[in-house]
């Protein structure tokens, strides 16, 4: 393929089947299957996430995000009409003010409040009838809209001073991506769609290439002589947006907060320097390392510790900084992710790796399989 057509979104395109999109995770973390791809060798193979300790090297490092998924996903109607609205917490731009996105009929207005409910009660059309026009009780969180964003966003104040992460706890669900069929998370989502090591609570979509990993798994790679870091990636809303340009260069990236911390940092040099292999757990992972290295090292310098927003679109032709390896799930088609597993494995490479998933049956997406780039 001429190189130029990679700059084109419909070079990005494939058929998916939709039965293979996973609504549910496999029975077990690391029951899930793994296809390999070997760069050296331009070979697919096929494994499971539990061969994972035998397909790596004694002394490579694994790299995972440390992220918690919020329970973001708000429901409730509008005080004034009664009208339902379901809402999504995005962050907390200022003490007492959040980023909402907002789903109701017509449209909303400045001053205007809205009524949530737990969401394990407003979940439904029956309780939602239930509760409109009643008054307000200890149940509530009244939101009062307060400037609508040029994203189409809104920036509400909540009637408390409870802490955001709170009031999230206590009425918010986690906001599982659309194609799970499903928008109340139910108690199994509530454990499996946090990775085991989720410390950081931030982010709106699970980094997923971490929810396969056990205890018993991770032991098993330390036995080895594998070592574990961690760094900070809150995944965004923007992860669900797609590419609506033909153009990938017209592409405006989503900005995501993230951190490499100085003992990671530390990690990440002295496995470079004993010629190790830095292996990123996720796409976010990737972002975060590399956009600490686009900001800190220098020719020949070793990586230093970071944090900010990035905004990093990684294409075919990136020269990778920080990062040997990747561990990552089946992406859309059409994607920022996709092109970023193609720019470290190679278009045709990769492409040939998702037709055999496809082909083999491989789950998709969030609760999918994965594929391991050596």
């Amino acid at each position: 393929m001429n190189p130029l057509d990679l700059e084109l979104l419909s070079s990005w395109q494939f058929e998916l089947p939709a039965e293979l999109i996973a609504s549910r995770p496999a029975e077990t973390r690391d029951g899930a299957r793994l296809l390999v791809v070997d760069r050296k060798k331009n070979s697919v193979t096929h494994a499971r996430i539990r061969d994972l300790p035998d397909l790596l090297k004694s002394n490579d490092l694994l790299v995972f995000n440390n992220t918690k998924v919020l329970p973001a996903r708000l429901f409730g109607f509008r005080t004034s009409t009664g009208g339902r609205w379901e809402g999504l917490y995005v962050e907390e731009v200022s003490p007492g003010h959040w980023h909402l996105l907002s789903d109701t009929r017509g449209r909303l207005q400045p001053g205007e409040t809205i009524t949530v409910r737990p969401a394990y009660l407003d979940s439904s059309e029956d309780a939602l009838e239930n509760e409109r026009g009643a008054e307000q009780d200890s149940e509530s969180l009244i939101l009062t809209l307060i400037q609508k964003r040029d994203d189409g966003g809104w920036i509400a104040a909540p009637n408390s001073k409870v802490s955001s992460l709170e009031l999230l706890e206590q009425f918010g669900s986690l906001p599982l991506p659309p194609y799970m069929g499903r928008k109340l998370a139910d108690q199994d989502d509530k454990q499996r769609y946090q990775t085991q090591f989720a410390s950081e609570p931030g982010a709106v979509a699970a980094p997923t290439a971490g929810l396969h990993f056990t205890e018993s798994l991770l032991e098993q790679c330390r036995l080895k002589g594998i070592q574990k870091a961690e760094l900070t990636l809150h995944v965004g809303i923007g992860t669900f947006r797609p590419v609506v340009v033909e153009r990938l260069a017209d592409h405006k990236m989503h900005e995501e907060w993230c951190r490499l911390p100085p003992e990671t940092c530390d990690m990440v040099n002295k496995t470079r320097r004993r010629q190790g292999r830095v292996v990123a757990v996720g796409t976010t992972s990737v972002r975060t390392l590399e956009s600490a290295a686009e900001a800190t090292m220098v020719s020949g310098s070793s990586l230093q510790p970071w944090q900010g927003r990035t905004s990093l679109f990684i294409q075919p032709g990136y020269r990778f900084q920080a990062v040997d390896c990747l561990l990552t799930n089946f992406h859309l088609p059409g994607s920022t992710l996709l092109v970023l597993v193609a720019a470290m494995a190679g278009y045709d490479l990769i492409m040939d790796a998702y037709r055999q998933a496809i082909a083999e049956r491989y789950r998709f997406y969030s609760y999918g399989d994965a594929m391991l780039i050596v």
